[in-house]
């Protein structure tokens, strides 16, 4: 057993560079601690908006569950009676079931049964199957064909697969693909566009909605903002979609390939000039200008205002947030913070801002969650002076701070703002929506 918890220093995570990634922060080269800052992410049916809940956000539609009895336990203790409680069914399987294959057959007569036995039939019905039978090499698709002849309504796999989280199609990337797999196409309207890549919906405050109707775009449309199954499925009618989270590409290339909408995509990032230059680069795309500068004043008076408060605070960043650990702590060293820890997953996709940390705090620690040393960490060890993040909290419960992982999803020039004041409701001791 190791006697100190797993840290790297940014400078030195930088100069072994992307391809030589220390295995104490890689997942799967190790055995995963569940420490309470991890419980909720670490299973791809976890809380938040695991594989069941995700599934679950087609309008009016319902779940069946196909797994053994310990998976229907935990999914009935996560769905809360009176609200997606009652979207969840279950077809449990014992071990006659798993060694036979006999559950292939109760699976449409379970569905069928499902959708008579409802006031109303449900607009879709979501199968949610567990690593049994990714073990088993369930033909799901072929197996909800026959449901969908069966109960007369359509019906998508959800893989819960927690053995394919470190492959190249994961568990949240898959279901990005099953909730927009029942778009059938429609004609174009070019003042049209879909939102794509989160499962709730975009701060109300969000200016990205008003550049785009600024710009012509009068249909803006997000799965979580639609209110029934006929609204879902005008989203075919998308001129184009903007993705916001990579987690989504797969779903988009699907889309274009089925329905012909091109997608572009964007980043949530928390470094106030390249915000700009993102939209401005977006804007020429489209054939259109942004006037964004009053949203960019804004969100620099928020951190510029924070910083005159409260000084050269030091940060303890976690990674169970809305954004990118290392973007958002190069941020904040890029607007004259300190931050002297990290708590992040490491890979190629945000390995550009760890060489940029490096460089300006060669000294900062780059931990993982998933490392069974956390259970040796010290908090004394790193002197912080505030947190970011439900897992930094975790580690320092005794320092101001935020979670910042509230359902409403921040983006752009409103993300910074909303950063920051909701840190100095934070220091200040009040209470705010986040």
């Amino acid at each position: 057993m190791a006697e100190h918890y797993y840290y790297i220093t940014a400078e030195e995570l930088a100069a072994r560079g992307v391809n030589d990634i220390p295995d104490g922060l890689v997942g799967n080269k190790n055995l995963i601690y569940s420490s309470p800052a991890t419980l909720a992410f670490n299973s791809p049916g976890a809380q938040g908006f695991g594989v069941k809940r995700a599934g679950l956000a087609v309008p009016d539609s319902v779940m069946l569950l196909v797994a053994p009895r310990c998976c229907g336990r935990n999914t009935s203790a996560l769905a809360a009676p009176g609200d997606l409680g009652e979207r969840f069914f279950y077809l449990l399987l014992d071990d006659t079931d798993i060694v036979t294959g006999r559950h292939l057959v109760r699976i449409p007569e379970a569905v069928a049964e499902l959708c008579d036995s409802l006031p109303e039939k449900p607009s879709a019905v979501m199968i949610c199957i567990t690593c049994v039978d990714a073990l088993l090499g369930t033909d799901m698709e072929r197996v909800c064909r026959r449901c969908t002849e069966k109960a007369g309504v359509p019906v998508e796999p959800c893989y819960m697969y927690a053995l394919t989280r470190e492959g190249r199609l994961p568990p949240m990337v898959q279901v990005r693909k099953s909730v927009y797999s029942l778009l059938q196409p429609l004609p174009k309207r070019s003042d049209a566009v879909n939102i794509l890549g989160f499962f709730t919906a975009l701060q109300e405050e969000c200016e990205l909605r008003e550049l785009l109707k600024r710009a012509g775009v009068n249909k803006i449309r997000e799965l979580a903002k639609c209110c029934d199954f006929n609204e879902y499925l005008e989203m075919a009618e998308a001129n184009f979609n903007i993705v916001l989270n990579q987690e989504a590409r797969y779903a988009a290339g699907d889309l274009e390939k089925r329905l012909g909408i091109p997608s572009i995509e964007l980043v949530r990032l928390y470094q106030l000039d390249k915000v700009q230059k993102q939209y401005q680069l977006f804007a020429a795309a489209i054939g259109t200008q942004f006037d964004d500068g009053e949203y960019f004043r804004s969100a620099g008076a928020a951190v510029e205002n924070f910083r005159n408060k409260y000084g050269k605070v030091a940060f303890s960043v976690g990674e169970w947030l809305n954004g990118d650990p290392f973007e958002l702590a190069l941020a904040l060293l890029r607007y004259g913070f300190e931050v002297p820890e990290i708590f992040g997953t490491v890979g190629e996709s945000n390995f550009v801002w760890i060489k940029k940390i490096a460089q300006l705090s060669p000294a900062t620690r780059i931990s993982s969650n998933l490392s069974p040393t956390m259970m040796l960490y010290n908090a004394n060890e790193v002197k912080c002076d505030a947190f970011i993040g439900h897992d930094a909290r975790y580690y320092h419960p005794g320092i101001p701070g935020v979670d910042w992982n509230g359902e409403a999803q921040p983006f752009g020039y409103s993300g910074i703002t909303g950063l920051f004041r909701t840190l100095d409701a934070a220091f200040e001791g009040r209470e705010v929506q986040k």
